[in-house]
């Protein structure tokens, strides 16, 4: 009965399944495990991992399927893997839907299709239909080609194996050997042609920092050549120094660097002549860059701030053709005319120059145009050349309206260690007003430092500086046409050389050395002083211990003056600064307690005897302060009353005719005549108090009133007899300052007789200021032992608007009845150009500086150069 009943049930699945192929042959063929049929045979359903193969060549494997019969549709799902055999496309998803009779597969959720070797689609959903050979993808589309290497990134993208090509919808970002970022909409993707092309606005990024923007664009990928239309390509992106180029439309060849554009524009970065008022700028009708070589025909250049119609800018260089060459970095013009306020001034048949990137190129540098009421005109053109890494020479030629020539050489060379300046002048056939002969002229100023890099120390250095002339006048009458440097002395009148080593440690600082010191403004041997060698020593001792601090210091030198007077000296100090203690009513003192030991021995000299001396000095010091302080609504005062006692048991040194200077900022300090050898002699008692009105709301506002005065038991005649501080009563040295108004900034100091009598010393300086005027004012007057100067000194400026301004000079020596100088310029001054006309009289007379009087007329364009012209002979 049971193999009666096994029989039966076979017979009857072979029969429906024989039914059910005989149906769906022309359709589908199944090789699942597990089938059930339901609805009479009108619904399949696949309940196990199979295959279904359509008769056009489909291929579904999945985990589960269900086939309707009447509406010709099957679904599936489960690690689904679609094959068309035909098309040669792999589908993958997790659900699908297809619709035999339109031949359209849906798949839904985690979808990728892969159409070629290396070619992959990713999309949430795919659409794909089998007649037209096309896919569509939609959501987190990301299509990849691991050969070419590229990928793609939409929301929707629609592909056409047929026609071999891709098109998204929408905004979409191509990403190409990550070399490229295109960001762009609605693009058209050529497979077979690489080609990638769009009509919206689109953004491209490199892996150089660069960055373009054009309205649309067609990009050929394997030979890397992009075409466009209103591109703007910015260099550097997102980098302080960043360029900009407009094209109308250009061809940019990346893999060839090679650029052929219409209706360019660039703008430079604005420090890159070091001014942020600047705006260079260049602009050509077309422009062609191959490789390292970039040409703009018809171009127009210029640095000056870009008005609001980029029209007649100051000035500008119109050329037929500017040349730059990005490896040697030299800008070249071809019939160059420069153009001030589009006004031509000069034409340049050829004309180059470094361009603006180059910080150490070789070639020449702006050239300059000087005149001299004692030289006449003068150009000269430098010449920069870098001979290494760390080597460079500056060569400056200098040519005068006369037979008269300047040659001037400046060496450079830094290495880890060290670092050496050289400069090296001559000037040929120069005739002196005071011997009338022509004469050369030789200059030497050097400097060298050298790093020992000691492990003990901080720092530990070698300078050397090497200053001569052989022309005591040749800084103040060559002082236009010496090129500026950090090795050109700074005193005209006075020169150094000198040997130092310096060496600073955590526990004590010490340097020493040797040093010439040259005056030119004397004429025989006493014009030098040499001091061969010196040293000088440095320690705390101890701080903030026995309630102060103990400091140790130690100098010496052999100086040798006025040609035979040598003085050698050892001087050791001991410096003690009490701690500030107060008492309960808020009184605030310290003491300090000076110990010096003099060795000393001397040649001709005033100071010290022939024979060796050993002395032992000390200075004894007690300062007291009485702060208080009022504040009021608006104001905060503050009056501290101040009281200073110096006892010196010891005799100084005679420096009764040395000048120096005493005022209420130094007269409380324990060294006030800045002695080294000495202090000062005698007991004395300084008095004096210090006022101070500041408002609440800014502290810049202030009114300041000192007055100090000095009082000893009886006079000291070895005290500089200027300062009055020999006297009993010395005179009362004052100062007032206030800049309570924001139109007048004021300051005087002052010295008055102790009988109040007399004014002995005036020091006023103040600044007015009122809307576009500012004027300064200096008046100095020095009397009796103080000294005999007496000068006043104005400089006046007014300023029309923000590019035209007046100034007024003038220096008067009222002790000798004599105007030294006038000045009177009119300056036009704007980012890129400055333009001014200077009247010039000295009265002033130092051997071949004779007094003058001229007019002159001077224009600089900014970077180009400064030029300046004589118009009168007076």
């Amino acid at each position: 009965m049971k193999n009666n009943c096994l029989l039966f049930f076979i017979i009857i699945f072979l029969t429906n399944l024989i039914n059910f192929k005989s149906h769906s042959s022309e359709q589908f063929s199944f090789d699942i495990t597990e089938i059930e049929i339901q609805n009479k045979g009108t619904l399949i359903k696949g309940l196990k991992r199979g295959i279904v193969s359509s008769n056009n060549g489909i291929e579904l494997e999945a985990d589960y399927f269900e086939y309707d019969k009447k509406s010709n549709v099957l679904s599936a799902s489960g690690n689904i893997i679609i094959v068309d055999k035909i098309k040669d496309i792999k589908i993958y998803t997790d659900k699908v839907t297809y619709l035999k009779n339109t031949e359209k597969i849906i798949s839904y959720k985690n979808s990728k299709a892969i159409y070629e070797e290396g070619r992959i689609i990713e999309a949430d959903t795919f659409q794909y239909y089998k007649s037209k050979n096309l896919i569509e993808a939609s959501g987190n589309v990301i299509a990849t080609d691991k050969i070419k290497n590229y990928k793609i990134y939409t929301n929707k993208l629609s592909y056409s194996k047929d026609l071999g090509k891709i098109n998204s919808f929408g905004p979409t970002k191509f990403i190409i050997d990550a070399k490229y970022e295109i960001d762009t909409e609605n693009i058209a993707f050529l497979i077979n042609e690489q080609k990638i092309s769009s009509n919206f606005k689109t953004t491209i990024k490199d892996n150089n920092s660069n960055f373009y923007s054009l309205e649309k664009f067609n990009y050929q990928l394997s030979e890397e050549i992009l075409k466009g239309q209103n591109i703007v390509v910015i260099t550097n992106l997102d980098l302080p120094k960043s360029d900009k180029y407009y094209f109308s439309n250009a061809i940019i060849d990346f893999k060839n660097d090679h650029i052929v554009a219409k209706d360019t524009e660039v703008k430079f970065h604005k420090k890159i002549f070091d001014d942020n008022e600047n705006d260079p700028r260049l602009f050509g009708v077309s422009s062609n860059k191959n490789k390292n070589i970039t040409t703009v025909s018809k171009g127009i250049f210029t640095s000056c701030k870009q008005n609001e119609n980029d029209k007649c800018p100051p000035w500008s260089i119109q050329a037929e053709k500017i040349t730059h060459d990005k490896k040697k970095r030299k800008l070249e013009y071809k019939n160059a005319i420069l153009r001030v306020y589009d006004f031509p001034v000069l034409y340049f048949p050829k004309f180059f120059h470094p361009d603006p990137s180059v910080k150490r190129q070789s070639g020449f540098l702006k050239p300059q145009l000087n005149n001299s009421n004692i030289l006449g005109s003068s150009i000269n053109l430098p010449y920069y050349k870098v001979l290494s890494k760390n080597k460079d020479l500056t060569f400056i030629p200098t040519l005068f309206e006369n037979d008269l020539m300047m040659m001037e050489n400046e060496y450079r060379q830094v290495n880890e260690n060290s670092e050496l300046f050289l400069n090296l002048g001559y000037v040929s056939n120069y005739k002196s007003s005071i011997d009338n002969k022509n004469k050369n002229i030789f200059s030497i100023f050097s400097k060298y430092n050298y790093d020992l890099n000691l492990d003990s120390f901080l720092s530990s250095d070698v300078n050397l500086v090497l200053n001569r002339i052989t022309n005591d006048t040749y800084l103040k009458v060559f002082d236009q046409n010496i090129q500026e440097s950090k090795i050109k002395p700074q005193d005209p009148n006075n020169l150094t050389s000198e040997l130092n080593i310096s060496l600073i440690s955590e526990n004590y600082n010490f340097n020493t050395g040797f040093a010439v010191y040259e005056n030119l403004q004397l004429a025989n041997s006493d014009r030098y002083q040499y001091i061969l060698p010196y040293y000088n020593f440095e320690k705390g001792i101890f701080k903030d211990y026995f309630n102060g601090n103990l400091n140790f210091s130690s100098s010496g030198k052999n100086d040798l003056i006025n040609t035979n007077n040598l003085q050698s000296t050892i001087i050791n100090d001991l410096n003690y600064l009490g701690a500030d203690f107060f008492t309960k009513n808020g009184i605030k003192s310290n003491i300090e307690l000076n110990i010096k030991n003099l060795n000393s021995v001397g040649k001709n000299s005033t100071l010290y005897k022939s024979s060796p001396q050993v002395e032992l000095l000390s200075m004894y010091s007690f300062n007291s302060s009485y702060p208080m302080v009022k504040n009021e609504e608006q104001h905060n005062n503050y009056f501290t009353p101040q009281i200073s006692l110096k006892i010196n048991p010891h005799d100084m040194k005679n420096y009764s005719n040395t000048k120096k200077n005493i005022n209420t900022k130094n007269i409380f300090s324990n060294n006030r005549l800045g002695l080294s050898d000495s202090f000062e002699a005698g007991r004395s008692l300084t008095l004096g108090f210090d006022f101070k009105k500041e408002s609440i709301k800014n502290s810049n506002k202030f009114t300041e009133i000192s007055l100090a005065t000095v009082l000893r038991d009886r006079e000291e005649k070895f005290i500089p007899k200027n300062t009055s501080l020999d006297k009993k009563n010395s005179n009362i040295f004052g100062r007032i300052k206030t800049n309570f108004s924001e139109l007048v900034d004021f300051e005087y100091n002052f010295a008055i007789d102790n009988n109040f009598k007399k004014l002995i010393n005036n020091d006023i300086s103040t600044t007015l200021s009122f809307n576009q005027l500012s004027s300064e004012f200096t008046f100095i007057k020095e009397r009796d032992d103080v000294g005999s100067v007496n000068i006043f000194e104005n400089s006046t400026s007014f300023k029309f608007n923000n590019e035209n301004s007046l100034l007024f000079q003038t220096r008067r020596n009222r002790e000798i009845n004599l105007t030294e100088y006038y000045n009177l310029v009119y300056e036009y001054k704007n980012d890129c150009l400055t333009a001014g006309i200077k009247y010039k009289k000295t009265y002033y007379e130092d051997k071949d500086l004779k007094p003058s009087e001229n007019l002159f007329f001077s224009v600089t364009l900014i970077p180009l150069g400064t030029y300046e012209q004589k118009i009168n002979d007076q």
